[in-house]
């Protein structure tokens, strides 16, 4: 049983500092000298049971060094490899011959613990944070520092395809919950020491490590120390995924478009550092952030540059298409049947009308009830066990519509008006993106059954305009088009042969331009020559 705690007189300063601050303003005290490392062991471990109250995961091992001097090892249970604590620390340490002096601990410890990773924690603040991070802490008494053992070991998910981001040819890793592993798979890629790791803290109390990742000599360098910046303002209590950053560091907060691309893929972050940009890992999510970020980026999938490049054209045309379907097709339908009569050939005018003569409601209310239906599918879909979600979507399509069209509440033509909407909406790579467009339907919706093809054209110019003023750490949102570089036109609308793309795409800056050596086109070889 733990013991009651007395405030020892050279740490009760900083508790009364630390409640006045508290009272103030919800801000984590920064460490003072009163922080440190007590010499007396037992008001060490006594400070610390105060901490730890409540806590039963949290051990305490007290032991003799040597069966002489007094020590404790502190760690949590299933954050900390319980092995390695056997045979790294104790088993040495409990096999000291004790004869060393208090000037020489420090030095014989770390010679006798099999373990490299070992530092020396001075503060209280120190031994929490190594210790909540996994990794056990050694007090010696009389002593007023303490040692940190890199032992932190937890249950890890495997590495496996993302099921959001698969490919027919391609990589199939996919990035996990723990940021060292998700470093190692992105150095695995780039096995060069130009590849730079940033670290960071955020998170009052979840302390979450976050890490910066660029290739120097490629990247800009104020892109760097704009990533960095935007990162250190960001003053929270907690970090539990990715999104949390995004939402804090992107250019305009109120805007549906994603302004920093996510992915869950190796190959996709490791392409995007090759061309100068940032990356930003957290820990806790398989989610890591890119920056800066174009809308034409959003259009591209990873498997456009394992394919031959003639298919890789067809299909970015074919997203396009998808994008003008699923953000226009519904208004331009309610338009043409409420407005514009007249754009309709006289058989297929017939067809619809004689379609609609049973319904009860105007077409942009038929339209809205059809997707905000087809809305709840998906998301019942997606929230429902995928065993059950996948039954659930397509028999609810098919029941519902079948009986909303018999039943005289919407016609057979919205149906599939609305069904091609939400297919094509499906063929857009990046999920939010295609998310942004769902959004933007509603509004569109409305122009067009107030205002005709003037309402499409009207929220059309204004959805451009929109995109036209964004910005991803000051890269503009639809560069290169908008400002026009036609230099850097060659990875929008087509896909190159690979030998074609022999300087990299300047959206970060001039730097390191050429990525591959010129004249490497293919061709027949002639014998003799």
């Amino acid at each position: 049983m733990r013991s009651k705690w007395r405030k020892p007189k050279k740490i009760q300063s900083l508790f009364q500092n630390q409640t006045s601050t508290d009272s103030k303003e919800n801000k984590a005290p920064s460490p003072k000298p009163e922080d440190a490392l007590l010499d007396d062991l037992n008001e060490n471990i006594t400070y610390l049971n105060s901490i730890y109250e409540n806590c039963p995961d949290v051990i305490f091992h007290s032991f003799l060094i040597g069966g002489k001097e007094k020590a404790v090892l502190i760690y949590i249970e299933g954050l900390t490899d319980i092995a390695g604590i056997n045979d790294a620390i104790l088993s040495p340490l409990l096999k000291e011959s004790g004869e060393q002096n208090s000037e020489n601990t420090s030095s014989t410890l770390k010679q006798k613990i099999s373990n490299s990773n070992i530092s020396t924690v001075e503060t209280y603040t120190d031994v929490i944070d190594q210790i909540s991070s996994g990794n056990p802490v050694i007090l010696i008494d009389q002593k007023g520092e303490g040692f940190s053992v890199g032992l932190a070991k937890w249950e890890k998910r495997a590495i496996e395809e993302p099921s959001a981001e698969s490919v027919i040819r391609g990589p199939r890793e996919g990035f996990i919950e723990s940021i060292g592993v998700n470093i190692a798979l992105l150095r695995r890629k780039i096995k060069s020491p130009k590849f730079k790791i940033k670290k960071m803290t955020i998170g009052r109390l979840t302390k979450t490590s976050v890490a910066v990742a660029y290739i120097d000599e490629v990247v800009d360098q104020t892109l760097v120390t704009e990533v960095e910046n935007r990162l250190n303002r960001i003053d929270v209590d907690g970090i539990l995924e990715s999104e949390y950053i995004e939402e804090f560091i992107e250019d305009n907060p109120y805007s549906p478009f994603p302004q920093v691309l996510n992915s869950e893929r190796v190959d996709v972050i490791s392409s995007y550092l090759l061309e100068g940009h940032v990356a930003i890992i957290t820990d806790g999510t398989p989610f890591v952030l890119v920056a800066p970020t174009t809308f034409y980026s959003l259009m591209q999938a990873s498997e456009d540059y394992y394919q031959r490049p003639i298919i890789s054209t067809v299909i970015r045309w074919l997203r396009f298409l998808f994008i003008v379907i699923s953000l226009l097709l519904p208004s331009l339908y309610v338009a043409v049947l409420t407005y514009h009569h007249e754009m309709v050939p006289t058989t297929l005018l017939i067809s619809m009308a004689a379609s609609r003569e049973p319904i009860p409601f105007p077409a942009l209310i038929e339209a809205f009830s059809m997707e905000i239906m087809f809305e709840i599918l998906r998301e019942a879909g997606i929230r429902l066990p995928k065993q059950m979600g996948t039954a659930v979507s397509i028999v609810g399509a098919l029941v519902i519509g079948q009986a909303a069209v018999e039943a005289g509440i919407v016609s057979a033509p919205m149906v599939m008006v609305v069904a091609v909407t939400g297919i094509a909406s499906f063929g857009i790579p990046r999920y939010n993106a295609g998310m942004a467009l769902r959004l933007l339907r509603f509004p569109m919706l409305i122009l067009a059954g107030t205002l005709g093809l003037l309402g499409i054209m009207l929220g059309v110019i204004m959805i451009v305009t929109h995109l036209c003023t964004l910005r991803s750490f000051g890269v503009p949102y639809l560069s290169p088009i908008a400002p026009m570089k036609g230099s850097e036109m060659k990875d929008v609308f087509f896909r190159l042969p690979r030998w074609a793309y022999s300087s990299r795409p300047h959206l970060t800056g001039d730097y390191n331009k050429y990525r591959q050596a010129p004249g490497q086109k293919p061709g027949p070889t002639h014998g003799g020559e």
